[in-house]
């Protein structure tokens, strides 16, 4: 019998986990949970209950969201014990309202901007809750079994729609790949809050930094597009000029801003549907003295190509999907990192400008920037950071909980 339980749930973890728990993190791994307790008169613990946490000498640490199925079985939602479902949906609540707060401080609705993510799950101490705001249409992921939930949903819903203005349309859209790791079922089909739910729409045209993008729930796998990147975006065109190149340019961010600066932006992608929806992009925003082209192709064999064939860019903006998902998986990501940025490198004009993201939080800034350097010293150039840049302030991030600081942008000179 784990010591100091009650009539709930518990979990007894590891030294490892509990020390973690005490500096701060909100994640215990299935494999620093050492014994599970179901409540009284049970014979398991149910997928999605609230359970107290406590160390091995049976000492609480907290209450958090139980997972049947994920690698991350705990998600600390609480520094209270033995947490009832009625206090958490108050905390949830609570949480949402300041979450909200906060984004009316750091991204206003303006004319520049009406999209924005408003919850960002563990950052704003709302684990496996995400949404985000695109004019008139919010998204909302539930991407535990313990968030994924009716009570939840409706607090969410009430919460947002009393922030906003008529005209907020709700939807649901979880992540596929998440919802099936964690074992969630699909969401109902209609949107969870709308003034007319029968004509309710799943698309939309969004606004940033004063340009225009079009946004539709209902298609692809993505859950939204990449608003982290906001003031990135803004950054890039800054220093953006002449010939610039967007790699892996998706639904063409970085590419419409630095259509603003540059005589020729070319955007290039490996999804076909991710550049028809650029082109709509680019119809969006005609910018009179830019030429912009979208090219499908694979970003290591274009760059090779163009690099053979001595093409030379004077901006170029390098922004790949997640290399690595997994700690497994970063060694090979740091490969993939470095040879994105050597042939990006090779293909840059002396003193040209280089803009290099990386979304995988299982490689971290210090490391990012170690194969950025290597990359440099094998293509035999001078490189100056200009600027480190991270998500827009709508992306918090937890010092205590480094996975929330996942995006890392630099912008560097190169000679």
């Amino acid at each position: 019998m784990i010591a100091g339980q009650a009539h709930g749930p518990a979990a007894s973890i590891t030294r490892r986990a509990a020390d973690r728990l005490r500096a701060g993190h909100l994640w215990v791994y299935r494999s620093d949970v050492e014994s599970l307790v179901p409540p009284l008169g049970a014979t398991e613990i149910a997928a999605g209950a609230l359970v107290t946490v406590v160390d091995g000498r049976g000492i609480p640490l907290g209450s958090a969201l139980y997972s049947a199925a994920s690698q991350i079985m705990l998600r600390v939602v609480s520094s209270e014990a033995e947490l009832s479902r009625e206090r958490y949906l108050e905390q949830v609540r609570e949480r949402v309202g300041v979450a909200l707060a906060l984004r009316d401080e750091v991204a206003p609705e303006s004319m520049e901007n009406d999209a924005c993510r408003l919850i960002f799950s563990e950052a704003d101490g709302l684990p496996g809750i995400v949404a985000d705001r695109y004019n008139d249409l919010v998204i909302l992921q539930l991407l535990t079994q313990g968030t994924a939930q009716d009570d939840i949903r409706r607090v969410v819903a009430e919460v947002v729609r009393s922030r906003f203005s008529v005209g907020i349309t709700i939807w649901e859209r979880p992540d596929p790949k998440i919802r099936e790791l964690e074992e969630l079922a699909a969401p109902a089909a209609g949107p969870l809050y709308a003034e007319d739910a029968d004509s309710a729409r799943l698309d939309t045209v969004f606004t940033i930094n004063g340009l225009r993008f079009n946004f539709d729930a209902g298609s692809g796998q993505k859950t939204g597009a990449f608003l982290d990147q906001r003031l990135n975006y803004a950054a890039a065109a800054r220093y953006a000029t002449g010939r610039a190149l967007d790699v892996c340019t998706y639904q063409g961010g970085f590419a419409l801003h630095m259509a603003q600066r540059c005589q020729q932006v070319t955007g290039f992608d490996a999804s076909r549907s991710a550049l028809e929806v650029a082109d709509r992009n680019h119809a969006l925003n005609p910018e009179p003295g830019a030429q912009v082209d979208w090219i499908e192709a694979d970003a290591f064999e274009l760059l090779r190509e163009y690099e053979a064939a001595g093409q030379v860019y004077d901006t170029i903006v390098l922004d790949p999907p997640a290399f690595a998902k997994s700690k497994r998986a970063a060694e090979g990501a740091m490969r993939g990192y470095k040879e994105l940025n050597l042939r990006a490198m090779k293909t840059l004009r002396a003193g040209g400008t280089l803009v290099t993201c990386s979304c995988s939080h299982h490689v971290g800034l210090e490391e990012f920037t170690g194969v950025v350097a290597a990359a440099a010293s094998d293509a035999g150039k001078r490189v100056q950071v200009l600027e480190i840049r991270g998500a827009a302030p709508d992306h918090p991030s937890v010092l205590t909980l480094p996975e929330t600081n996942y995006l890392k942008c630099l912008i560097c000179r190169v000679g």
